[in-house]
């Protein structure tokens, strides 16, 4: 059996948001998203956490989480996704601030991270039964001839926000729930009931039980390797076109190596609303849905 690990993405720079939301307030008690995300992996299992940061908000974020952790039984690393984290042969182009993509924060990890582990966002909540899924794959996935990888699955409706356009990554499974397809959408957005994504200046419809990531996803070590192997690649081809803003995704490197026959993806389908705070205008529903929650005793006021 494996004890595997829980990665936190919370190295993004929050600019449609307008700060750094990874440890903004949401509920009347102070508890950050992080808080409820913790709490849940810590009741399916997971003892060991590590979190993905910029060296330039260590201070801010760890004055908050660090005595949020206070008396919790688990353990906490922190690796460092920096601009200048790149291959021999390359550098930061000028003007370049956002950050190289979610593949290029696991790859950070390199190193560090050497259980099957699981990876979240740090500003999205996924519900309770999303970490006892992915906690009960992971701790018995072992590789052979292929990588054996897992997804959280989540239907669009549940996902998206009226207040602008979210990125997504849109997917498809065969009968055995198996990942066959993942494309990364950077603009859906609503329009009334409508679902929608655009790509060149064109919209096309998203049926409303459409399969998408919310990039928690269960994975061996070997996805580090994968990616080590590929960020190199993946600059070569794109820094010239789009040096400003090019993006090395997670789901991309997932869609490759299934092309490849490297891998195959479990989706465990999840019925759970979403929650998060991708613009300033999201925390009022989410701030509200926690208030339910613990109303409701789904959650204890202070954990």
């Amino acid at each position: 059996m494996n004890n595997p690990e829980l990665v936190i993405m919370a190295a993004g720079m929050g600019s449609r948001y307008g700060g750094l939301k990874q440890i903004d307030k949401v509920d009347e008690y102070g508890h950050i998203i992080i808080d409820y995300s913790i709490h849940d992996a810590m009741k399916a299992g997971f003892k060991d956490f590590t979190f993905i940061i910029k060296k330039e908000i260590e201070e801010d974020f760890r004055a908050v989480l660090d005595k949020h952790l206070e008396g919790k039984d688990i353990n906490v690393k922190y690796v460092y996704q920096e601009l200048d984290k790149l291959p021999d042969g390359f550098t930061v182009p000028e003007g370049r601030r956002k950050p190289w993509g979610t593949a290029h924060a696991i790859l950070c990890c390199l190193g560090t991270v050497k259980a099957p582990f699981v990876v979240i966002n740090a500003d999205d909540f996924y519900g309770a039964s999303a970490f006892r899924k992915i906690y009960d794959f992971l701790k018995d996935a072992r590789d052979d001839d292929k990588y054996h990888y897992a997804m959280v699955g989540y239907r669009i409706k549940n996902t998206v926000t009226e207040e602008g356009t979210v990125s997504r990554g849109v997917c498809r499974a065969n009968e055995n729930s198996m990942l066959t397809d993942i494309v990364e959408r950077t603009k859906i957005g609503t329009d009334g009931e409508k679902i929608y994504y655009t790509e060149n200046g064109e919209d096309f419809d998203l049926d409303k039980e459409t399969l998408v990531s919310m990039n928690f996803w269960g994975f061996t070590p070997s996805y580090i390797e994968e990616c080590n192997k590929r960020f190199k690649k993946f600059l070569a081809e794109n820094l010239d076109k789009n040096p400003e803003k090019c993006e090395f995704f997670l789901p991309t490197v997932v869609a490759e190596l299934i092309a490849e026959g490297k891998a195959d993806v479990k989706v465990l389908d999840n019925e759970d609303k979403w929650y998060g705070v991708t613009y300033k205008e999201d925390k009022k529903t989410v701030a509200a849905a926690f208030a339910k929650f613990i109303e409701d005793g789904v959650y204890p006021k202070d954990f």
